[in-house]
C-alpha cells in the first residue's frame, strides 16, 4: 500500500504561483510513476502532469504545458508540482497518484485507470 497525501494548495490571484507537494508513505517502490489529476466542480477528472521514477521521463496536459512543471524527490519520497501563471480555469481539487508499473508511454501515464494509489486532494482556488 502507498498513502499519497497532498499539500500546498490555496487561495491564489490569476498569475499568481503555488507549489503542490505530494508525501508518500508506506510501500513507496510502488510509487514507479507519479501523476497529478485535477477535478473542478461538475467536471470529470483530468490529467495534469505525470513523472517516471527517475525523473527523466515527464508528461503534461496541453492545458497546462509551459506553465506547470512535475519533479520529485526520492529520498523524501515527495513529488511536487509547481503552478505559475495560475487562471481561473486551473481551479480545482488537485490529486497526487501513484502508479506501480513502470513509463509505458504518454497515453498511459495521462489515463487515470492506470494509477492504483490516490491522495484525498488539495484544493486550489484562482481568483480573477
Amino acid at each position: 500500500q502507498v498513502q499519497p497525501v497532498e499539500s500546498g494548495g490555496g487561495l491564489v490571484q490569476a498569475g499568481g504561483s503555488l507549489r503542490l507537494s505530494c508525501a508518500a508513505s508506506g510501500r513507496t517502490f510502488n510509487t514507479n510513476v507519479m501523476g497529478w489529476f485535477r477535478q473542478a466542480p461538475g467536471k470529470e477528472r483530468e490529467f495534469v502532469a505525470a513523472i517516471s521514477w527517475g525523473g527523466s521521463l515527464t508528461y503534461y496536459a496541453d492545458s497546462v504545458k509551459g506553465r506547470f512543471a512535475i519533479s520529485r524527490d526520492n529520498a523524501k519520497n515527495t513529488v511536487y508540482l509547481q503552478m505559475n501563471s495560475l487562471q481561473p480555469e486551473d481551479t480545482a481539487l488537485y490529486y497526487c497518484a501513484a502508479r506501480p508499473k513502470s513509463w509505458s508511454g504518454p497515453l498511459t501515464v495521462a489515463n487515470s485507470d492506470e494509477y492504483d494509489y490516490w491522495g484525498q486532494g488539495t484544493q486550489v482556488t484562482v481568483s480573477s
